[in-house]
């Protein structure tokens, strides 16, 4: 019972303490207040020249401001082209692989297919020379269809980025 009355006692001089420092920090305030009112200090008139140039300064950084902003949203639009054209581009090229393998498989079926049906060696070997003939003209071309793709992807997705900056260096000089 003691140790309550004593953390009662020590709580009610906390919140004591703690309503006296406020009003004491409000009083504080509304002095500073009175003291800086329009009452106590005379108005200071700021001369038209320098009024003049803050105004200047200020109309020139919302300007600098609103083309700087105009150059981001450029850019981002940019940006945004080059990921959509780069997206494209990779679908497409993943296509194209897929055709391709699909193709080889295939290929590589019917030959093993066909070589099974075979009955000499010498069948054998022709089929299998022919075959691989064959499969080297269409890998050839398969390579030189997907180098060409893929150059025209990157010269796609690259295009929205050279233009904006194209258009930058224009509008600067």
């Amino acid at each position: 019972m003691c140790l309550g009355a004593r953390t009662l006692a020590a709580r009610f001089t906390e919140d004591d303490m703690n309503d006296t420092f406020i009003k004491a920090y409000q009083d504080q305030v509304e002095a500073a207040k009175k003291a800086f009112s329009s009452h106590a200090v005379p108005g200071v008139e700021v001369p038209a020249g320098v009024r003049e140039i803050a105004e200047k300064g200020l109309a020139t950084f919302r300007e600098n401001y609103t083309k700087l902003k105009g150059s981001a949203d450029q850019v981002n639009a940019a940006f945004e082209d080059t990921y959509t054209s780069a997206s494209k581009g990779v679908a497409e090229y993943n296509a194209k692989v897929l055709e391709a393998v699909q193709s080889n498989v295939n290929a590589a079926l019917d030959y093993f297919n066909s070589l099974l049906g075979t009955k000499t060696v010498s069948e054998a070997v022709e089929l299998s020379t022919g075959h691989a003939r064959k499969q080297f003209e269409v890998l050839t071309s398969q390579a030189k269809d997907l180098s060409a793709l893929a150059q025209k992807v990157a010269a796609d997705s690259s295009e929205p980025l050279k233009a904006s900056v194209e258009k930058t260096f224009r509008t600067a000089a």
